[in-house]
């Protein structure tokens, strides 16, 4: 009889190396080379399906071909207050057509074609928010096992009501559902789930989930083309962990489309998302900079070796709206387009629509998705837990807003506005996290190529932000 592996908390870290590769079958080793670098394409390359396949696999299960609405009342009311000749006309995504209501359908339905194809137990993904149900929608069409790992409540017990609505989605969809309090403690269980059950690792960061997201830019591009007669100029992602940015801009790029690539988070600065006592002071559990900026600035600390989300590679601009934007627009397009949708997605409309009046009236904006909405994910309840959990919540100037400590909602559209978060600071950030101790001069030529592709900025720019 084989000795029982070491479950303390070292060894299970120890292991990870080996228990990733068993979940996910790639062995990440191979794509390493030189002091930091890493064969990002190479490794994208190695999920062996085309943009033809990958759309075959989601469409076996209904998953993409959703429709690209323009929103001709917002653009109406965004040419009203906008300057002379200015307001682009603004489309949408609706990937809330889905079948779990989200764009991240496109990410698990790979993820679990490859589970089953290979013969994995079933499938498992540690996610609090739309990823889960995904996966859950996703492995019940397949008839496989599926395992969701949350970070529901604080310390208190208390969770947050758009949590709990995802973890009753993916009950509904067979998937059994373990809720943790939020802190470090989730990956190292995550990893003993993994090791116990054998089950593939769904995870969003692997090159199946950034790949399955490349037919929603794809998509984006050919049917702008057909109801404009062109490519859209600007593109606008709600960017949290970076594979929405990610997967997207390769399908853009796939299909020969330049449009300018426009990250929008929500405004959280000062909020710690794996902090206890932050956890429930936000109104909404992704798409804000709590997840934005650290995943640009250090994308692989993510639940894979090497994260397939590579946002500083794509990104053109990244821009912030505050909550109390979102929820403004959210009521908006409800209103106004007849469309009631989540807010993950309308905190990228938020931005569109600010944007749109920086752009010409024969211009193109396209907001990449929105997501389905439900009784945690809906305006009232977050504002009602936000007030539950002290934060003030009144109509006024959103720029007054402090995140965690108050969420003001415009009271005329002229008030919602953008604010440009530097990305050459977020570069020299994540150059400092990359190098660490290793001096530039002992770098492999491959190694500076990489560091180029990650940062979009040339060696003498390199040298130059790290004084060498």
């Amino acid at each position: 009889m084989s000795k029982p592996l070491d479950q303390s908390y070292e060894a299970v870290i120890a292991r990870k190396g080996e228990i990733m590769r068993k979940a996910i079958g790639i062995d990440y080793a191979v794509f390493e080379y030189g002091k930091l670098g890493f064969d990002y394409e190479g490794m994208m390359g190695s999920v062996a399906y085309s943009l033809e396949e990958t759309s075959r696999i989601q469409r076996a299960t209904g998953v993409g071909n959703t429709p690209l609405l323009e929103l001709r009342q917002l653009t109406n009311l965004a040419r009203r207050v906008a300057p002379q000749g200015k307001g682009a006309r603004i489309f949408v995504k609706d990937e809330a057509a889905n079948p779990s209501g989200s764009f991240k359908a496109r990410r698990a339905a790979l993820s679990v074609y490859e589970a089953k194809k290979r013969g994995y137990a079933g499938v498992i993904a540690a996610t609090s928010g739309n990823y889960g149900a995904a996966v859950a929608s996703q492995a019940a069409m397949l008839g496989i096992p599926c395992l969701i790992v949350q970070e529901a409540f604080d310390s208190r017990g208390q969770g947050q009501p758009e949590i709990i609505e995802k973890s009753r989605a993916c009950e509904a969809y067979g998937a059994e559902v373990l809720q943790l309090s939020v802190g470090p403690e989730l990956f190292y269980i995550f990893l003993q789930l993994l090791e116990e059950t054998g089950f593939f690792n769904a995870s969003l960061y692997t090159p199946f989930g950034i790949a399955g997201v490349e037919t929603l830019g794809y998509e984006m591009v050919e049917q702008t083309r057909q109801l404009t007669g062109k490519d859209p100029d600007a593109v606008v992602i709600t960017h949290a962990g970076g594979g929405n940015v990610t997967g997207t801009a390769r399908g853009l790029k796939k299909a020969a489309c330049s449009a300018q690539i426009i990250g929008a988070s929500i405004d959280l600065k000062g909020l710690h998302m794996a902090s206890d006592q932050d956890f429930n002071r936000k109104s909404f559990t992704t798409g804000h900079t709590g997840f934005g900026i650290p995943f640009a600035v250090w994308p692989d600390r993510s639940d894979v070796p090497r994260n397939a989300a590579r946002p500083l590679r794509y990104l053109d601009r990244y821009i912030t709206v505050t909550q109390g934007e979102a929820f403004y627009i959210t009521e908006a397009l409800a209103q106004l387009e007849g469309l009631e949708r989540g807010p993950a997605g309308n905190t990228s409309l938020a931005a569109a629509f600010a944007l749109a009046q920086e752009m010409r009236e024969d211009q193109v904006i396209v907001v990449q998705e929105t997501e389905y909405t439900g009784a945690g994910k809906h305006p009232q309840a977050q504002l009602t837990f936000a007030k539950e959990n002290g934060i003030e919540v009144r109509r006024g100037d959103p720029r007054e807003s402090i995140p965690g400590k108050s969420i003001i909602i415009p009271t005329h559209p002229a008030q919602i506005q953008i604010k440009d978060i530097e990305l050459d600071h977020i570069r020299l950030s994540y150059l400092k996290n990359v190098m660490g101790e290793i001096p530039y001069s002992s770098l492999l030529e491959k190694d500076r190529e990489y560091l180029e592709a990650e940062t979009r900025w040339g060696q003498t720019r390199i040298r130059e932000a790290l004084n060498v």
